[in-house]
């Protein structure tokens, strides 16, 4: 029996104060804010672990070819508050690792900003730089602001629909908040993904009639991204390797990489881990211990953006993008332009 179980009785009472949250901004009572430009939401039900940053990464890629694109985070873990927007001088402190994640991935070509108000936010980026489509990273539960569309991520492994709320389980709100979904895409599905399988998940989540239902999978990149030059997949092989993890759900990423490198040392450390001088010590330490010609610090690339301003590592250190694929892309890819084209 999972001991967390156990806590139900507590998830009980989590369901009273998230259901009476809810019921309060469904009627009125407590008020919603919706924009004129278009606002999309992409988050989950869960704490963690859905593989929400390829897939916010994959919605901005669309947008931003057509629209001027601003995206916008709380900024989980920074050490900074109120709105800040990404810059070339920003560090993980200043917004956190996921935006800075963000950043480095499309520079300025999108504005990437961090705001514990969201609506504060969405109109200062509206206001002053003249953003037409506003991406909301991980806002379900941000019912201070009404997006126009929501995409709701599951992942194939551990969906919401078999899941308990916190903290007998890992839902943030009921099961029933996915019906304010537009889209419903379903995570980390296997390479070896049959029709009855997604079947029976369809049957689980029964969507409601305006609801679209994808699928998606993990794709890694064929080459390690280092401080000075890269490592393409053909020569993991002949490398020995220091692998640092800071992610919820870490174990596909783990199976790939010691799948596909010589030797694995894994130290794993809690989401959003903050390294301490200690940490990196220990780090350095075990790369150190290692004897082999060809090695590496290898991590995510959420990750690298906590552990690549450490001199003592950084000379050694990767990280290995993944991206996602979906079963109906282009579909996924028009139904979201014309949400946006149309408001």
């Amino acid at each position: 029996m999972n001991w967390r179980k156990l806590l139900l009785p507590l998830s009980g009472l989590f369901w009273i104060g998230v259901s009476l949250r809810n019921l309060a901004y469904s009627t009125g009572l407590l008020r919603s804010v919706k924009f004129k430009n278009p606002v999309v939401c992409v988050g989950n039900l869960s704490v963690g672990g859905t593989g929400k940053s390829p897939h916010v990464i994959m919605v901005a890629d669309i947008l931003k070819h057509e629209f001027q694109t601003a995206m916008l985070s709380r900024g989980y873990g920074r050490k900074t508050s109120g709105l800040v927007i990404a810059n070339y001088s920003s560090k993980v402190y200043d917004i956190g690792d996921e935006p800075l994640q963000f950043f480095n991935r499309f520079r300025n070509r999108i504005v990437v900003a961090v705001s514990e108000n969201r609506v504060i936010g969405i109109r200062h980026l509206i206001k002053f730089y003249k953003s037409e489509v506003i991406l909301m990273d991980d806002g379900f539960q941000h019912r201070q602001v009404r997006p126009g569309y929501s995409i709701l991520l599951t992942d194939f492994n551990d969906p919401y629909t078999s899941d308990y709320l916190l903290p007998a389980g890992n839902l943030r709100e009921p099961r029933s908040g996915a019906r304010r979904a537009d889209v419903i895409v379903v995570t980390k599905c296997p390479d070896a993904f049959t029709i009855k399988q997604r079947d029976a998940i369809l049957a689980k989540i029964n969507p409601r009639p305006h609801q679209k239902v994808y699928f998606s999978k993990v794709v890694y990149s064929n080459s390690a991204i280092g401080y000075r030059f890269s490592l393409s997949s053909d020569e993991w092989r002949d490398y020995e390797v220091v692998l640092v993890t800071g992610i919820a759900k870490a174990k596909p990423f783990v199976d790939y990489v010691k799948s596909r490198f010589k030797t694995v040392h894994h130290m794993e450390f809690s989401d959003h881990y903050n390294f301490s001088v200690a940490d990196i010590q220990r780090i350095d330490d075990g790369f150190d211990r290692i004897q082999a010609l060809h090695k590496i610090i290898l991590t995510t690339e959420k990750d690298y953006m906590r552990l690549k301003d450490e001199s003592a590592l950084i000379e050694n250190l990767f990280y290995l993008p993944i991206e996602v694929e979906l079963n109906d892309w282009e579909d996924f890819r028009e139904n979201l332009l014309n949400y946006v084209r149309k408001n």
